[in-house]
């Protein structure tokens, strides 16, 4: 029992390492594409691997059921906010800042959603919604703050960024406010991020220039690694973490602006400093403050059904 008990904490241990290695590797892959693509090229090429890849594994080995009409609905709302918008304005953020304040700027997230989901229930932020919000703003600005002078950051890169977490936060509300009547997260995972690129196809095709585009092996890696070892691999991770301690699990998300940047300065050269310290603590310290016990079991319990 003792062994078993010690064998499953190492598994979880390993696991969330895994995810959060994965998770915060996102932005530095981008980067490396942006060096020889278009944002939008990029974004179309990771979201036709990943969900080719899920929906020949769902629809194809596992034999999921398709959606029904009304959950087709519901899978195009949610791919238009979380990958049309979201993801495409993050893309396209990343040619104005650097891979560790992107990394820094996603940890933002369940503030935003703390504070959306408060007002989509018509009720008074609460002083440490607020103040966590501000917090957290506060910390991106000051990590920023170095390379704003510089040209690692631009205010307009921080703006769509800014936007398209906005975007991400709705999505968020969005999917766990919906009755997926039990349809697989492959399932919606696969086509969420199908239709959702379909969305951008048009955008990409107004906006191409052949001359910035080279398929190189920065290119295929960058997309190979954000389609397979982000969309698939981290996202199954961490579907496995709420399956097996959804208590526990959230403290993952809380290395993953840390990992951003250690990643970023080792691969991309992305400078640390004592700004980027500061930030980074402002940023967990504000996340910490607005996970309170209901919220996060409300979100626990509908990825759980979903995944039921």
């Amino acid at each position: 029992m003792t062994s078993n008990l010690k064998d499953t904490g190492f598994k979880w241990l390993v696991i969330g390492l895994v995810f959060t290695l994965l998770w915060s590797s996102a932005s530095t892959a981008t980067k490396v594409g942006l060096s020889v693509a278009q944002p939008l090229t990029i974004a179309l090429m990771r979201f036709a691997i990943a969900s080719v890849c899920m929906l020949v594994y769902a629809h194809g080995l596992r034999k999921y059921p398709l959606p029904n009409k009304r959950q087709w609905k519901m899978i195009t709302i949610y791919g238009i906010f979380n990958i049309t918008i979201y993801l495409g304005l993050y893309v396209l953020a990343m040619k104005d800042v650097t891979a560790g304040i992107g990394a820094l700027a996603i940890a933002t997230s369940p503030i935003f959603i703390g504070l959306l989901s408060i007002v989509v229930l018509r009720q008074i932020p609460p002083v440490k919604v607020i103040a966590a919000l501000l917090l957290g703003l506060l910390g991106v600005l000051i990590a920023s703050y170095p390379l704003l002078r510089g040209t690692g950051v631009s205010p307009k890169g921080l703006l769509l960024m800014l936007l398209g977490m906005l975007s991400y936060s709705i999505a968020s509300i969005y999917f766990n406010k919906m009755n997926w009547h039990g349809l697989k997260i492959l399932t919606i995972n696969g086509w969420q991020t199908l239709i959702g690129g379909i969305f951008l196809l048009p955008f990409l095709i107004l906006t191409y220039k052949p001359e910035e585009n080279h398929f190189t092996a920065d290119f295929w890696i960058s997309s190979g690694w954000l389609a397979i070892f982000v969309s698939i691999a981290a996202i199954q991770c961490w579907l496995w973490l709420l399956k097996s301690a959804p208590v526990k699990a959230g403290m993952w998300l809380y290395l993953c602006p840390i990992f951003g940047f250690i990643i970023a300065a080792a691969l991309l050269h992305d400078p640390l400093s004592l700004y980027t310290l500061v930030g980074v603590v402002m940023v967990l310290a504000a996340l910490l403050m607005v996970r309170t016990k209901k919220p996060r079991e409300a979100v626990m319990k509908s990825q759980q059904t979903l995944n039921e």
